[in-house]
């Protein structure tokens, strides 16, 4: 009798549990409807009260933007992806060196890959380009060419902060590779430069494909600060480029065309982020 009582009150417990849940299922979905409510009628009073047609005019001229084209697309697009495509592609060489540098057994090479870490994570990327772009020229009484098109001073910059984070993202993949193979690999006479080039670092690329697809969608939005720099008309990004349409005529729908070019490039590099993350789980 007594091995069967908790069993009872266990038993006897699960109606009330049951209500509690089926009670805690109706107040998330009230909620939902409220939330849902809240913004119809947020909706419907902006539609009510807004000056459609000034909106439009200044947003969504369709005239403007037809004059954009093809400029938008040769220029805007085609110098925001080399940017990105060059800043990445840098900013991964640099953080597979800082990377490794910092797993070294030199002392000095270690404190140098951390100093170098923490200065570029620590310093906002705006500020970064400025000391890049405008003082290093002066400092050093040169000017940075222009390489593909585009300011090469720029996509420096961003290498050099894309190369901080990219440095932390692929120590982390490296971590997640388990000891046992470094072990074996080592037990069969592999050096440790063997391993980490053989074993290592295969498996921890194939571990940070999500997170390095994630931070070349951040870097290709970081290209927009570069309208900061004073880029030329055929070197701008595609931010720059809709400033400089708003500066001629005081309208933003090329801004807002500038944005939903940003869209139609970043939203299928998103759901990539989104595919490779649920792949990787399932995987596991």
């Amino acid at each position: 009798m007594n091995d069967q009582a908790p069993l009872a009150v266990q038993a006897g417990d699960l109606p009330d549990l049951y209500r509690s849940g089926q009670a805690k299922r109706r107040r998330a979905r009230r909620n939902r409807i409220l939330s849902y409510l809240a913004g119809i009628v947020v909706a419907a009073w902006i539609a009510a009260t807004g000056d459609w047609a000034t909106i439009r005019a200044k947003y969504f001229d369709l005239g403007d933007m037809r004059e954009a084209f093809p400029d938008v697309v040769t220029i805007g697009v085609k110098n925001t992806v080399i940017y990105t495509l060059g800043a990445f592609l840098g900013g991964v060489v640099i953080g597979v060196a800082m990377m490794l540098l910092k797993r070294s057994e030199i002392r000095p090479y270690r404190w140098f890959a951390t100093t170098y870490i923490e200065i570029f994570r620590g310093l906002p990327a705006l500020l970064t380009i400025l000391i890049v772009v405008f003082l290093t020229p002066i400092a050093l009484g040169w000017q940075f060419p222009v390489v593909l098109g585009v300011d090469s001073g720029g996509t420096i910059a961003l290498a050099l902060v894309a190369g901080a984070y990219l440095a932390e993202t692929l120590r982390a993949g490296i971590e997640g590779v388990p000891r046992g193979q470094v072990e074996a690999a080592r037990s069969l006479g592999m050096t440790q430069a063997t391993t980490t080039r053989v074993i290592v670092m295969p498996q921890a690329f194939r571990l940070v494909i999500p997170p390095l697809t994630n931070e070349l969608v951040l870097l290709l939005k970081d290209t927009s600060l570069l309208a900061f720099v004073g880029t030329t008309t055929t070197t701008v990004e595609l931010t720059q480029f809709g400033r400089n349409a708003f500066n001629d005529d005081f309208n933003g729908s090329v801004m807002i065309l500038a944005g939903i070019m940003y869209l139609i490039i970043t939203i299928p590099l998103t759901q990539l982020v989104a595919h490779l993350e649920r792949r990787n789980k399932a995987r596991r």
